[in-house]
């Protein structure tokens, strides 16, 4: 089990600029297949992937809604993980959520499907106004 913490939530108005981070414990470096995603999921929606990273190289995934704009990155131990998020507009506002999930695990593993992953945090609430 990995477990997640997730900081960095904010207010900010379009246009702007936030930085979250994702804190993984150490087991994390356990898994040689192990990816890190942020998901993000606003009032009433369904929770969207939108970026994921592979921990153990460089290989990250975007969704079509912030590429371009966000940019997920670790540091060299592989127990952070952060998203830059820049340009951001109303339409992503909502709760954001890093998960732990490793892609050895199941036949039909995708980078952004929720389903793929199996540790979640607690998340953190993002707010853009106009």
């Amino acid at each position: 089990v990995v477990r997640l913490v997730e900081s960095g939530g904010g207010s900010v108005q379009a246009g702007g600029s936030l930085r979250l981070s994702c804190e993984a414990s150490k087991e994390v470096t356990d898994y040689k297949d192990n990816y890190i995603a942020w998901f993000r999921q606003p009032p009433t929606k369904e929770r969207e992937g939108i970026a994921t990273i592979y921990t153990r190289g460089t290989s990250t995934y975007y969704s079509d809604s912030v590429r371009g704009r966000f940019t997920i990155s670790q540091d060299a131990a592989k127990t952070t993980i952060w998203l830059q998020m820049d340009s951001v507009n109303p339409d992503d506002t909502g709760m954001y959520y890093c998960a732990a999930g490793q892609s050895g695990r199941w036949s039909r593993w995708a980078p952004l499907d929720p389903l793929s992953y199996t540790d979640w945090g607690q998340g953190t609430q993002v707010t853009v106004s106009s």
